[in-house]
């Protein structure tokens, strides 16, 4: 018999994990900008989650419309608001039966400026990473809790100190909410040149990196790939 799932206030939990985000926010070394969000979208992404308050992603899911995280660089995805309009369970495709789901087996948390993506899998119960200097997911072996202090901590620059560039704060800042920068050769390639960079939908880099991943997929190891800027 299949398990009934619970209401969202079934899921409220006296001990919130809230303020323990907030506690990590807080002490970041950069900015984290934790979002409102309307009590109806909370209540939503909460029921759709089926994970109570007690846990980060619970608490960040019903209380918040998500979070930006060093000026907007790293976006975890919370209820949705304007200003971060992915929200959990619609992103993923968990707000309706007709809707297609991301993953079988994972979630999408978060996603960055530069078109990477972080996925919760359930069978590692770990954060995984796919950007475009990899094109492949790798298991950050940090569980959600674990990911968002790192994130939080000075390991947000050490993690993406081979994917920044002169500037990006200012690309990033005149992002609009649903946007991330399409990077052109992908830093998976060689480049003997600059690369060019434009604001497109983050739908739009989803598809198109995912797409790239699974027929780089293909290639055999060791086979080296280079692309010339004309």
């Amino acid at each position: 018999m299949e398990e009934q799932s619970k209401s969202w206030q079934d899921l409220i939990h006296e001990d919130d994990a809230l303020p323990l985000v907030r506690g990590w926010a807080e002490a970041a070394p950069h900015a984290v900008d934790i979002l409102p969000s309307e009590p109806v979208d909370g209540q939503r992404a909460l029921q759709a989650l089926q994970v109570t308050t007690r846990s980060p992603l619970g608490a960040i899911a019903f209380h918040t419309g998500g979070i930006l995280v060093d000026g907007g660089w790293l976006r975890i995805l919370g209820a949705g608001t304007p200003l971060l309009p992915r929200a959990l369970d619609q992103w993923n495709g968990m707000h309706s039966m007709a809707a297609k789901r991301r993953f079988d087996d994972g979630l999408l948390v978060g996603d960055d400026a530069a078109g990477g993506f972080f996925n919760w899998a359930r069978d590692t119960s770990t954060v995984h990473y796919f950007g475009p200097d990899s094109m492949e997911w790798d298991d950050l072996e940090l569980g959600y809790s674990e990911w968002i202090r790192a994130m939080f901590s000075n390991g947000l620059a050490a993690f993406y100190e081979d994917l920044r560039w002169d500037g990006w704060r200012e690309e990033v800042a005149a992002l609009g909410p649903e946007q991330g920068i399409h990077i052109y050769p992908p830093p998976v390639f060689a480049s003997e040149g600059p690369r060019s960079h434009k604001a497109v939908s983050m739908d739009e880099l989803w598809n198109h990196y995912t797409e790239l991943g699974r027929e780089l997929a293909g290639i055999p190891e060791g086979t080296a790939i280079r692309i010339e800027n004309s």
